[in-house]
């Protein structure tokens, strides 16, 4: 399961355009609100990092999946969301701020979360306990470089260039739909010869893994009153994780390709339904009208 030239360097050099172009659709105003209102931070924050592990604790044991499986799925449902998310956020048009807030906060706290469900998921299903520590300064400076330099770059150009940021953000969203859809049929490549095998192993855990983290998200942003767009927000947190990380620390740190394969099928699978997020999350802000006051919560131009 390596990774092709596409998945290795075109999509670091792809999202950091496409974070870009996320930036020149916020303002400093977006932040500010997401901290003075930080319901949605919290509750996103809480979800991703205790709730989603549970979820697949809960459905490695109702499923009765081999271990390998089962530390696979804790892994993947441990990673934090992917920036990919943001991009699906902002198609989705959800608040993209918060998606980016929650995708710093979550990156950075689960450099110490992730070993402990990784050893406490070892421990449970093996009888063993084994160390295994992340490369903080690594994970720092690629989710600097990937996500807040492009977006500090972004609201750059829309404060100095308006005019521009306008023009550009229509096709830097068409963009990130083809870059996506690329992506997905790279992976689906790359492990065609297996493709069948591993979807019916780890198919049926992923799948319900992603649906529950979505529908999670939706449900717990709506009884805690916070807005559709924080909702939507906050559900592609949960369902577009950084598989990437979850490949590595099964890869390298763990050294077991059988383990990885719930990152790797996850890494399909949550493509195609976050496009039907994406769907769905246009679909319940049509026709909403944005509250000038509230400008992390406010429509994102975005063509038809």
């Amino acid at each position: 399961m390596e990774s092709s030239p596409l998945i290795s360097i075109g999509l670091p050099i792809s999202l950091f355009i496409i974070m870009i172009g996320i930036g020149m659709t916020l303002t400093a105003r977006d932040f500010h609100q997401v901290t003075v209102k930080p319901a949605g931070l919290i509750l996103g924050t809480i979800t991703q990092i205790l709730l989603m592990p549970a979820a697949a604790f809960a459905l490695a044991w109702a499923l009765q999946l081999s271990p390998a499986m089962a530390v696979g799925l804790v892994i993947i449902a441990a990673c934090p969301g992917g920036t990919t998310s943001n991009l699906f956020t902002l198609l989705a048009r959800g608040n993209v701020a918060l998606s980016i807030v929650l995708t710093i906060s979550a990156s950075l706290i689960t450099i110490m979360t992730l070993p402990i469900f990784t050893n406490y998921a070892l421990g449970l299903h093996y009888g063993t306990q084994q160390a295994i520590e992340l490369p903080f300064v690594k994970t720092v400076l690629m989710l600097s470089l990937i996500v807040l330099l492009p977006v500090a770059i972004g609201m750059l150009i829309k404060w100095f260039r308006p005019s521009l940021a306008t023009r550009a953000e229509g096709v830097v969203s068409i963009f990130g739909g083809v870059v996506l859809a690329a992506l997905v049929v790279a992976i689906v490549y790359g492990i065609r010869d297996r493709f069948l095998d591993l979807m019916i192993q780890a198919g049926p855990g992923t799948i319900a893994l992603n649906l529950l983290g979505i529908g999670l998200g939706l449900l717990s942003a709506k009884l805690v009153g916070l807005g559709k767009r924080e909702g939507i927000a906050i559900a592609t947190e949960l369902g577009i994780k950084n598989g990437t990380l979850g490949l590595m620390v099964t890869l390298t740190l763990l050294q077991s390709s059988e383990m990885s394969i719930p990152s790797a099928i996850y890494g399909v699978i949550m493509f195609p339904i976050g496009f039907l997020l994406v769907a769905l999350g246009r679909w319940m802000v049509k026709g909403e009208k944005s509250d000038p006051q509230l400008g992390a919560d406010r429509a994102t131009p975005i063509p038809e």
